[in-house]
Formats: structure tokens, C-alpha cells, sequence
């Protein structure tokens, strides 16, 4: 059965407090959360929007708990509704060698699954994206559902070709809430160390040869094809202390397509920068940060950004940390660093800053909390620091693969989710070994449960499509571009990823089906039988992009509906 899942997620309709003290978090349980016609219900059909039918078809709650076992299970909706498109004939792609469209309008045919505004999950089995002239989507659903097209309709003409990519699955790009661009070809080096020794043994090095326009020119293009190749449309990475590499970055990333908010690291404390003045380094990183904000900041309409970075407590004294805050606030630009990443950090934090009540308190004294902001890390918060966080609707990037490699710690994730805390997805090359945020929703996933069976954390977990959720349109909403990208949904821009699940399936070239199996573990005899490569569920897909991704799942990324160069072509 196709399914347009709904309850999407805790972090948008709170969670069921345990102990009896009702939903905490943000409640969107009065918000309606089917937008287009209900199946069966003509009544209703003057609603219509853009998530997808209802399929109105009886459902049990153990299907609804299959799907949403997880942190979920306590959202379910007090009617048994899945969002769905009618069940339709399976069809083979209309050629085994689609060509992928390079610049919009285009129509593709593929099976969609993508996250909601509403809190839903929605997924068509055999669906159809509309993308106009200008990039956006024009119309989005079941195929069989598309309207006839007499004349131009939102750009997309009647005469467009439609693409046909099925069995790929076409999701919203993936947001990168956290990376490195230097230091991508350390990636995997370094393994336990503390946080500190890695930083001198690997990173400042690295760093310190990012120093010109030449070097951006040598390693960007590079750096964006790879974010691409792993289905992350925009991502949020800092730079290294020299000005020109950065800018030789902004025009990579300017002529790649891909969507990048940037910024020069700031450093005044400490630095790997020999040849300058110590005296004249607040002052030059100030300067040289608002030049490139100003000439970068909101190029190409928005899809480029400018954020500014200083790298974070330890490096930054309370000057450059103020004026660093000051600066984003005046020129609207989004302000990022990292917190309470690792014990020695914090302990240094603590030396550094005598006066500050806890790390947080450093960013909130210098101005640097609120809603533009992306604190890496936030694994050890105390009580009083998380709660700051939600106050201030400050925004964190978890980076569950780089706090295990760099034996930093397990951020828990559900706490902070029950408490509202805004929460997206960071690879955090190369302290993360893996550009893929697909690989950070595994390890994630992974770091969750040893919480539970090592330290008796009884807070429920995150099911596959709530970590799909998080990757792509909560990172979205972390950088407050919710409205414009992050779920495949009419108006947004065409911000999208082709993957082929046929990859991720453990046994392939097989021509044995399965079956559903019932409560006894022996299979039902009335449950569907299915081909292993051809997957319906949309629980199921996500769990196999999660964790058996493949290193070339990801057959096409596009940017406003331009092409990004970086995936492997189709076969």
C-alpha cells in the first residue's frame, strides 16, 4: 500500500510526557493535516492542496505502529488516517537508461516520499512532479491524478515530456547543517581522539594550506560534487581564516548550482594564521567577514548565504564573539559555532570564561543566541542551558557520526526534542568521516539505542522516517527556509533527489519475492507478496536508504530544478 504517513513527527507535535505532565514541545495537533481532497469524502474536497489524497481504506493501528514504532508512537492521530495514493498498476521505467532533466520545466514520474509542513510523511507509489520555469513545483501527486494540460499551466507546458524514472524514488534534498569544506580529504583520519589533539594533529594543518583563491579553486568544485553525489542540496559549512580561499569558495559553489551558506572562520585567541599581525586580527576578521557577507550574502536570489563563524569559545575571546554577533544581527546574515562538544572543551570554556555561568551563557552574554543561529554539537547541555536554547529558538546541528568518532559523547536527542529544541542534521566533515547525511541518520540511529541499552535513557527513539524528516525539511526549518525548500510540496523550489532503492536491497539480482509476515512470525497468508526490488512502504524504503545506503544511490540532485554535477549517472 501506498501511504502519505501522517503524524510526521515530534518535532513538530510534541511528545506525550511519560510522567503525566501532558505534551511538551511545539503542538500541532490543531493544525489540519490533509490538504488535498479526502478519498470518499466530496464533502471535504473544496480543501484541496498539495500533500496528497487520503486514503480512507480501513487501517489497524498495528500498521500505523509498524510505520512509526519510534518517538511516534505517542502522536498517532485519534483517526486511523494514511495519506495515500490509490493503489495503481506497477509499471516498469519506460526505458532502463532515463536522461535526467538538466534545467527546468520538467515532468518526472518516479515514487515520491517526502516530509510535510503539516506533520505528515507523504508517499505516492507511482507519483508525478511538475517543475515550472522558474524552478518551482507546480503541482505534485499521484499520476493518475495529474490534471490534463490544455495550455501552459505555471510554466509547464502541455508538450513536456514527462520523465519517467520509476523505481527511483525522488526525496527532497538533504540539508548539511554542519561542515568543514577544508577539511574534506582528512575525512576518516584521527579516530578517538579528544576534540583538541585532533584539531592540532589534522585540522590546523589542513587548514592552514586553504589560503587562496587557488586552493578553493583546487578542492570547492570538488567538495560541492561530493555533497552532491551523496543527495546534500544545501549545506552549511565553514571555511578557513583567509579571506580569498573563502571567497574562491562563494564562486565554486556559485558555478556548481549547489545551495551554500558559507563563512570565513574568525579567530582571534588562537590561530594558524602565521603571517599576521596578532594586533590586527579582530579587527581584519571583522572586516574581511563583512566584506564577503556583503558581496556574497543573498546572491543568486538566496540560494547562496553568508554566515558568520567564529569557530568557537576556545579560539574566540569575548570581543571577537560580541562584535562577531553584532555584525550577523546587523547585516541579517545567519551566525555559527560550535558548543559543548567534548569534555575538555568545556573544561577549557570554563577556564577561559570565569564569569560565564556555563558554555551557552558565552554566546548569550555576547549577543550570539536566537533564531539565526546554528550551534554545532550540544551534546553535554546542562538543564539550564537547553531550556536557554529553546527560550531563545536557537537553532543545533546534530553530528552523532563526528561526537562517536571523536569519542565526544551521545547527544540525548529525544530529551532535547521533548524540551522543543530546533534540531537538524550535520555531517561535520571531517570530524564526521562521512559526507553523507544518510550515514548520519544510521550512526544517529545507532547512537540512540546504545543510549537506551548502556545508559537507561527510556526516552523513545526516532523511527527512519522521523530521521528523514530531520535530514532534510527540519534542517530546512533550522535556517528558517522552510517555506522554500525541504519537502517536495507546491510553490517550494525544486530542491530534489533522485535515488534508485534497488541498491540498498541486501540480496539483488534475485527473482524471489517476499512476504508479510504476521504477529506468530509465519507469513500472512492474505499480507501482500512483493519482489525485493520493489518496495511500496515508505517505513521500509527509508530504513533501507538509512541504513544499507549504497555509495551511488544517489542517480540525480537538483538545485531549483537545475541539475547538480556530482551523482552518478543512471544505468
Amino acid at each position: 500500500m501506498e501511504v502519505d504517513e501522517p503524524g510526521g513527527n515530534d518535532l513538530l507535535g510534541g511528545i506525550d510526557d511519560p510522567a503525566g505532565g501532558g505534551r511538551r514541545g511545539r503542538d500541532l495537533r490543531g493544525v489540519p493535516q490533509y490538504a488535498e481532497p479526502l478519498a470518499g469524502d466530496p464533502d471535504r474536497a473544496r480543501d484541496a492542496g498539495s500533500a496528497g489524497p487520503v486514503d480512507e481504506r480501513p487501517t489497524g493501528d498495528d500498521e500505523i505502529e509498524r510505520l512509526h514504532s519510534g518517538i511516534l508512537a505517542g502522536c498517532r492521530p485519534r483517526r486511523g488516517h494514511v495519506l495515500a495514493s490509490p493503489t495503481v498498476t506497477v509499471s516498469l521505467p519506460s526505458t532502463p537508461d532515463p536522461a535526467l532533466p538538466d534545467r527546468p520545466p520538467f515532468v518526472i514520474r518516479a515514487r515520491i516520499l517526502t516530509p510535510t509542513d503539516a506533520g505528515a510523511t507523504a508517499f505516492h507509489r507511482d507519483g508525478i512532479v511538475e517543475v515550472d520555469t522558474e524552478g518551482r513545483i507546480a503541482w505534485v501527486g499521484p499520476a493518475h491524478m495529474r490534471p490534463a494540460r490544455a495550455d501552459d499551466h505555471a510554466g509547464v507546458t502541455a508538450t513536456i515530456r514527462e520523465i519517467d524514472l520509476r523505481p527511483f524514488v525522488l526525496l527532497p534534498g538533504m540539508v548539511d547543517l554542519h561542515a568543514h569544506l577544508p577539511q574534506l580529504p582528512n575525512a576518516g583520519l584521527g579516530a578517538g581522539l579528544d576534540l583538541l589533539t585532533w584539531l592540532e594533529r589534522y585540522i590546523f594543518p589542513l587548514e592552514r594550506r586553504f589560503n587562496d583563491a587557488e586552493a578553493a579553486a583546487e578542492l570547492a568544485p570538488a567538495a560541492f560534487r561530493t555533497f552532491a553525489s551523496v543527495g546534500t542540496t544545501t549545506v552549511l559549512a565553514y571555511g578557513a581564516v583567509f579571506a580569498a580561499s573563502m571567497d574562491g569558495a562563494f564562486r565554486a559553489a556559485e558555478t556548481h548550482g549547489i545551495r551554500a551558506i558559507l563563512g570565513k572562520v574568525m579567530m582571534d585567541r588562537i590561530t594558524y594564521d602565521e603571517r599576521i599581525d596578532p594586533s590586527t586580527i579582530l579587527e581584519r576578521s571583522l572586516r574581511e567577514s563583512e566584506d564577503l557577507c556583503r558581496r556574497w550574502h543573498g546572491a543568486d536570489d538566496g540560494r547562496l548565504g553568508y554566515a558568520v563563524t567564529p569557530r568557537f569559545a576556545v579560539s574566540c575571546t569575548a570581543e571577537m564573539l560580541r562584535e562577531s554577533a553584532a555584525l550577523a544581527a546587523r547585516t541579517g546574515a545567519w551566525w555559527q559555532t560550535h558548543v559543548s562538544e567534548d569534555p575538555g572543551e568545556i573544561a577549557e570554556v570554563g577556564r577561559l570564561f570565569p564569569e560565564a555561568l556555563d558554555y551557552v551563557d558565552v554566546y548569550d552574554r555576547a549577543g550570539g543566541l536566537g533564531e539565526r543561529t546554528i550551534l554545532a554539537h550540544a551534546v553535554h547541555l546542562s538543564d539550564r542551558e537547553l531550556h536557554r536554547l529553546v527560550e531563545t529558538g536557537t537553532r543545533v546541528a546534530h553530528c552523532p557520526a563526528s561526537n562517536l568518532f571523536l569519542a565526544s559523547g551521545i547527544m540525548p536527542l529525544a530529551r532535547f526534542l521533548e524540551a522543543g529544541l530546533a534540531v537538524g542534521l550535520g555531517s561535520d566533515v571531517a570530524g564526521g568521516p562521512d559526507p553523507s547525511v544518510f550515514s548520519v541518520m544510521r550512526v544517529g540511529a545507532y547512537a540512540q539505542n546504545a543510549r537506551r541499552t548502556l545508559a537507561g535513557d527510556r526516552h523513545p527513539v526516532l523511527a527512519p522516517l522521523d530521521w528523514l524528516r530531520m535530514g532534510s525539511l527540519e534542517g530546512a526549518r533550522a535556517l528558517g527556509l522552510a517555506e522554500r525548500i525541504g519537502s517536495i510540496e507546491v510553490g517550494k523550489e525544486a530542491d530534489l533527489i533522485a535515488v534508485d532503492p534497488r541498491l540498498t536491497a541486501p540480496v539483488r539480482h534475485a527473482d524471489f519475492d517476499v512476504a508479510d509476515f504476521g504477529a506468530d512470525g509465519r507469513p500472512d497468508p492474505h499480507g501482500e507478496r512483493r519482489m525485493l526490488d520493489d518496495e511500496d512502504d515508505p517505513a521500509r524504503i527509508a530504513s533501507r536508504l538509512i541504513f544499507r545506503p549504497h555509495p551511488d544511490m544517489v542517480r540525480g540532485a537538483w538545485v531549483r530544478g537545475r541539475r547538480l554535477e556530482g551523482p552518478v549517472r543512471p544505468v
